[in-house]
């Protein structure tokens, strides 16, 4: 035989094996209210939400406009690898950022602990606008300042 036993605000129920073995009536009141539940960063819909607090403010801060551009452009994306075809925006959004360091520090670019795969990716972008690996190296050089050796 099942009895119930209170625990402060909980009610503990135990039951009997012959309890278990026939079907619950146990009701239980969910209450859902659509305008407490927060979506996510996609919408049911498939739309991209905005608003989504995860954005962390990106995409209205001052390069908000290109982060939305390139942000669409790869959840849109249907190129394989998906949004090889977004570089033109991601590169947009990358100038822009570049503007405001106290905004956006610069991060670390890809190091020899990446996976191939990124970069396989960054050579065949290189590759794809005419430079070749001498080409890159040559511009890193050029734009980084020359430093004495004492």
């Amino acid at each position: 035989m099942s009895y119930c036993k209170e625990d402060g605000k909980d009610q503990v129920i135990f039951a009997t094996k012959e309890d278990m073995g026939e079907p619950s009536k146990a009701i239980i009141n969910i209450q859902e209210d659509p305008e407490d539940e927060q979506p996510g960063l996609i919408l049911p819909n498939g739309d991209i939400n905005w608003e989504c607090p995860c954005l962390g403010g990106m995409a209205t801060g001052p390069c908000g406009v290109q982060f939305r551009e390139a942000f669409s452009c790869f959840h849109y994306s249907t190129a394989e690898p998906k949004g090889s075809d977004c570089y033109e925006a991601f590169l947009t959004m990358q100038e822009c950022m570049s503007n405001y360091p106290e905004l956006y520090p610069a991060s670390k670019g890809p190091s020899s602990g990446d996976s191939p795969e990124l970069s396989e990716l960054a050579a065949s972008k290189d590759e794809s606008f005419g430079l070749d690996a001498g080409d890159v190296r040559d511009a890193k050089a050029e734009a980084e300042p020359t430093r004495a050796q004492s």
